[in-house]
């Protein structure tokens, strides 16, 4: 069973069974071609890879998911010139790349998708994921996005063979 993501009137909603919820996704809506910094969500069929987590704030969170707790020097290459793009680094980093450890809760869950990394292709896109929803579902950089509760509530029933979908209904 997948996670569809897709519009709902205004916003967006996730949906996994027969349970629902609002989501967000990124600023520049979806997009069948992922460009590196669009802003865009790529639609299409993505695997879950594996959940890291902020192991201060939470246990692990996904039963049946390979679980990784985040250290304070992770990070996420998105520098696509940079042969670890869309690949996990370690800061200070030389090349343009995410902090997973914020100050924020934004990542203190994220579901890292497996999008444009088997073999990554440079300026495809990086970093999607799945994570924890600003209180307001303000959009994300390209990634979907749930409440707190929400993802992990998907994250208790979630297994292996789970992929997030987004779909373009347009």
């Amino acid at each position: 069973m997948d996670l569809i993501v897709t519009r709902d009137g205004d916003g967006w909603q996730a949906e996994y069974g027969d349970k629902r919820w609002r989501c967000a996704v990124g600023r520049g809506g979806l997009r069948t071609i992922k460009v590196e910094g669009d802003g865009a969500s790529p639609v299409g069929r993505w695997p879950i890879r594996r959940v890291l987590y902020r192991a201060d704030l939470m246990a692990a969170p996904a039963p049946r998911l390979p679980c990784h707790p985040i250290e304070r020097l992770d990070g996420w290459c998105d520098d696509p010139l940079h042969p670890s793009y869309n690949r996990p680094v370690r800061c200070p980093f030389e090349a343009s790349h995410e902090q997973l450890w914020r100050d924020d809760d934004l990542y203190d869950c994220i579901v890292v998708l497996g999008h444009n990394d088997d073999p990554p292709i440079a300026g495809a896109g990086s970093a999607i994921f799945l994570h924890i929803a600003r209180p307001n579902y303000a959009p994300t950089d390209g990634c979907a996005a749930l409440s707190r509760e929400d993802l992990l509530a998907f994250l208790a029933v979630a297994d292996p063979s789970t992929h997030l979908r987004f779909c373009d209904a347009a």
